[in-house]
């Protein structure tokens, strides 16, 4: 079992910038990726960005260039940077992994952090 704990969400004002975490924990795991997908009111949940074990990335073409996603691997931790927000991006941000320790992919959510961006 894997327990996913994102943080960092708040308000801030369109072009402005935020940081969210998310820190995965438990007794033991082998994380295949860890990503950041979001959910805004009356939408479906969408892939924001994502990075593999082996350190590749993905991003979603409404936010190349103003996120970057990063990680501490040692820390089981991963980094959303989100610069020149826009009031598109408002919505629930949550952290997704998956873990193959069990040879098949299981995956877990954390909670979610809401980001709204509004002057």
């Amino acid at each position: 079992q894997v327990q996913v704990v994102e943080s960092g969400g708040g308000l801030v004002q369109p072009g402005g910038t935020l940081r969210l975490s998310c820190v995965a924990s438990g007794s033991r795991f082998r994380l295949a990726s860890m990503g950041w997908y979001r959910q805004a009111p009356g939408k479906e949940r969408e892939l924001v960005t994502l990075v593999t074990r082996d350190g590749l990335t993905r991003y979603a073409d409404s936010v190349k260039g103003r996120f970057s996603i990063s990680r501490d691997s040692a820390k089981n931790t991963v980094y959303l940077q989100m610069s020149s927000l826009n009031t598109e991006d408002t919505a629930v941000y949550y952290c997704r992994v998956i873990d193959v320790s069990r040879g098949t992919p299981d995956v877990y959510w954390g909670q979610g952090t809401q980001v709204t961006v509004s002057s």
